[in-house]
């Protein structure tokens, strides 16, 4: 029997993904990549963005059709909508919730009364989604040798307008720490270089604990114990911080300890003060550059990523330049910038949608051209210099030469070298520097 599992979304699904993977090989599986020599297919699916569940349904489309010439079943979970959750049920043989994974060995067993085994569940209503879960007993199947995500938090309490997070994943609820710190140790000691701790928003792990968990940055200077008390080298990284969150304990922590990576994704969204108060962000510009003033001062190595939006419902030409004005200042080295579209479940999605395709593409290119610039600037800089990087592969543009990641996330070309380096650091002196990329020798 072999089954093949689809992954669409974020690192968070990557992560859901691996305990899946974990639960269905313990019944025998023999996974595959290969959608049409499976019997038992699944999705773990991403309601956040329309693109991803235009793709479920064209899959599932798909597979049903195979149905009619060979035994097949199908099922689908991941980062759902429950409007998403009830239609997949007259698609789907199998649709449950992750916190509901320790039980999919019973659910596929029953497979032949799976559809009203999920919707009694998921019927129950999303108020099921604030439950603690048990699914992170499950132990993962990691899909890397050198790089693995560790969740630490699921759900988000911000009810950021645009975003349909706490409506797929429910209210914040944070892992217990002894499990996270006890994940983290095995992959030092299974030679992991590089681990990144995940959640919806990261920094407030603990909040919905109170008394009972540490903090965040407690957390994190337990994790640097980890890194101080073993030989071995990595990284650590976390993903995403909310800056209403962000204090300055937190990146003290990372300053303190060598194994905290020198790197902090803060996403801004806008640069417009009344923009963010649409989008329900509940931080500041000042605030936002109080954090950036904090990291220039404690992490003066550190790069610094953020994810913006433009075109947003009612934004201006005069808001898009307050964006604008905010990335010269803080020049970031990378920004994952998205144009607006309504997701149902969000709360803008009752909002106009009066920025048209043409605006929002002619915005993105101007931020992403001030993006270019500060990349390249920073690159530039780097020149010469010698660097320890993460070899993480081989480079498909170029035959003989590695890609890798430097601490900072900077990716680098890595010239002339043998693939026996993937997974392994090595320390690179960068020869050449582009927008957004660096190219180097082994030192």
């Amino acid at each position: 029997m072999k089954c093949c599992i689809v992954t669409l979304g974020c690192q968070m699904n990557q992560s859901d993904s691996e305990r899946v993977r974990s639960v269905i090989e313990g019944m025998g599986y023999e996974m595959t990549d290969n959608e049409e020599e499976a019997s038992l297919i699944g999705v773990v699916a991403c309601s956040v963005r329309q693109k991803a569940i235009d793709k479920v349904y064209s899959k599932i489309h798909k597979w049903n059709q195979w149905k009619n010439s060979r035994p097949l079943v199908t099922f689908v979970s991941g980062c759902i909508l429950p409007a998403d959750e009830v239609k997949f049920l007259k698609l789907f043989d199998l649709v449950f919730r992750m916190n509901e994974l320790p039980e999919l060995p019973e659910m596929l067993q029953q497979c032949g009364v799976a559809t009203e085994y999920a919707a009694r569940h998921l019927l129950d209503g999303i108020e099921r989604l604030d439950e603690r879960t048990d699914f992170w007993q499950v132990d993962p199947i990691y899909s890397s040798s050198f790089e693995a995500y560790v969740p630490i938090q699921n759900g988000c309490d911000k009810f950021c307008s645009y975003c349909a997070v706490p409506y797929t994943r429910g209210r914040e609820v944070s892992r217990a720490s002894e499990d996270i710190l006890a994940e983290v140790r095995r992959l030092v000691e299974a030679g992991v270089k590089s681990i990144t701790l995940l959640g919806q928003n990261v920094n407030s792990y603990g909040l919905d604990r109170k008394g009972e968990e540490i903090s965040f940055a407690e957390l994190l200077r337990k994790v640097g114990e980890i890194g101080n008390a073993c030989e071995q080298e990595f990284w650590v990284y976390f993903t995403s911080p909310h800056p209403r969150d962000m204090t300055r304990d937190v990146i003290e922590a990372i300053a303190d300890y060598k194994c905290l990576a020198k790197q902090i994704h803060l996403p801004v969204q806008s640069g417009d003060e009344k923009l963010l108060r649409r989008m329900n962000r509940n931080h500041s510009i000042d605030a936002y550059m109080k954090i950036v003033d904090d990291i220039r001062e404690l992490l003066p190595t550190a790069t610094i990523f953020t994810d913006i939006i433009v075109g947003f419902s009612g934004e201006t030409d005069e808001q898009l330049q307050s964006t604008a004005k905010l990335m010269e200042q803080v020049g970031f080295n990378m920004a994952y910038i998205a144009k607006y579209s309504p997701r149902v479940g969000a709360r803008s999605a009752r909002w106009e949608d009066d920025v048209s395709p043409q605006q929002k593409s002619e915005r993105l290119a101007i931020l992403a051209e001030i993006m270019k610039r500060s990349s390249l600037a920073h690159n530039m800089g780097m020149v010469g210099q010698t660097f320890r990087v993460l070899v993480d592969g081989a480079d498909k543009r170029f035959d003989g030469a590695l890609t890798g990641r430097t601490e900072g996330k900077l990716p680098v070309r890595i010239l002339d070298a043998p693939e026996g380096l993937i997974g392994t650091f090595q320390n690179i002196e960068i020869t050449s520097a582009a927008e957004l990329s660096l190219a180097g020798k082994i030192a």
